[in-house]
């Protein structure tokens, strides 16, 4: 399979058939294959999630990013269009979930697409990939270090954000959670609780943490960067995409 890909801003149909931004990244190949949305962290649409979007398309997957801001901000820089985000409480669940159905769509409307969706998320996005997985037909989940899915926000807490204890056993893909032992949000025992609800609800699922890591360790720009864990991440994440996401011929 060739190395080159195509990437652009594009718009899409998201929530409520509003047109939202969006950022496509595509492997220049004529087999069929999945696609992978995803969803950025708090700071937002900016370089770090574009290049991570490169980076699926580069592994063979139409990948797409929805900026989530872009209602609120359209046209302002990343950390403006985050800090108008933060002052508003966030993105409301339901927007997520509709923003996600939209480019979950627009991937299946490929002529390249086998059909087969996958949803990852950073920081924030985690949570929403998890927030995702349970009310949209998806294939894979991708939750790395999303505070929240168990857990409460501590008091002062800028984002209006609840968390997903009653929403997970509706979770309707495999999912793949990656954490640092290190993390406060989620901290450790965030994670097994989460881990808990799965298995008695019996769904496929399995979470990672590493010992020497904490949050945002797949954040190469960021002294939280750590590649031992970062490294071994993309490696189950490529697995994950590839027993969940592949056609018959691989990816």
């Amino acid at each position: 399979m060739s190395d080159s890909m195509t990437a652009t801003t594009i718009m899409i149909a998201g929530d409520a058939g509003d047109q939202v931004e969006a950022y496509l990244a595509r492997p220049e190949a004529p087999e069929k294959r999945g696609g992978v949305v995803v969803i950025h962290h708090l700071p937002g649409f900016d370089r770090g999630t574009k290049e991570i979007t490169r980076r699926f398309a580069e592994m063979g997957y139409d990948a797409i990013c929805v900026n989530l801001y872009y209602r609120d901000a359209p046209g302002a820089a990343p950390d403006d269009a985050a800090a108008t985000a933060r002052a508003m409480g966030g993105i409301p669940d339901a927007r997520l979930i509709g923003d996600v159905a939209g480019a979950a769509a627009h991937l299946r409307s490929l002529t390249s697409s086998n059909g087969r969706v996958g949803v990852i998320g950073y920081c924030s996005g985690g949570r929403q990939s998890v927030l995702a997985a349970c009310h949209l037909d998806l294939d894979a989940c991708v939750d790395c270090y999303g505070a929240f899915v168990t857990g409460t926000p501590p008091e002062g807490f800028p984002l209006q954000v609840s968390n997903l204890v009653d929403q997970l056993p509706h979770l309707r893909a495999p999912l793949l959670g990656l954490f640092g032992e290190e993390d406060a949000y989620p901290s450790p025992e965030a994670v097994a609780e989460t881990g808990q609800i799965l298995t008695a609800a019996g769904k496929d699922f399995e979470l990672r943490s590493y010992p020497d890591a904490g949050h945002a360790f797949f954040s190469t720009d960021r002294i939280a960067y750590r590649p031992a864990a970062a490294l071994d991440g993309w490696e189950r994440i490529q697995a994950f995409y590839g027993k969940h996401l592949s056609t018959a011929s691989g990816i």
